[in-house]
């Protein structure tokens, strides 16, 4: 079934192999139609003023997605410090950092010890156990408050100009 004529999201084919044709059948339906895909897709309305070229893209965006699967959680992580480090006005010195891939390990030696720590998609594992930062590992480790990222060595020290 073309996707000009599906009337809801349930009839969108999510295979790959036909992820192409349905991104390219997007340019055939009207504003009002891609208007109720978006609500349908993203459980919201559409916001206001966003052009039909947004719209196609943000449904195009959401095939894929359930075709091939969305961020992974290390990206949505850094994403939303990014968003907070530019929420909060503080641009100086803006480092998003190294991008921690599933699977990586760190290592650190502390007072004579290594520890090793691997990530995860949805956080870090340490010791068997399961932590959401690296924060809450390297406080662990030291028992005083930690920035998890400068005690992994994942972030620069600041160095004064």
């Amino acid at each position: 079934m073309p996707l000009a004529s599906c009337n809801s999201e349930t009839n969108i084919d999510p295979k790959p192999n036909n992820v192409a044709e349905q991104i390219a059948a997007l340019e055939n339906i009207n504003l009002a139609e891609l208007r109720k895909r978006w609500t349908r897709m993203f459980g919201a309305s559409v916001p206001k003023g966003l052009s039909q070229d947004m719209l196609i893209r943000g449904i195009a965006y959401k095939i894929q997605e359930k075709a091939y699967g969305g961020l992974s959680q290390a990206m949505k992580r850094k994403l939303n410090a990014i968003a907070k480090q530019i929420d909060d006005g503080d641009l100086r010195g803006f480092d998003t950092g190294p991008a921690l891939k599933s699977g990586a390990k760190l290592i650190r030696e502390w007072q004579a010890q290594t520890y090793q720590v691997t990530v995860l998609d949805d956080g870090f594992e340490f010791n068997g156990n399961r932590y959401r930062s690296l924060s809450m590992i390297a406080r662990e480790i030291t028992g005083v408050r930690w920035s998890g990222p400068k005690f992994f060595g994942l972030k620069k020290e600041k160095v004064d100009a």
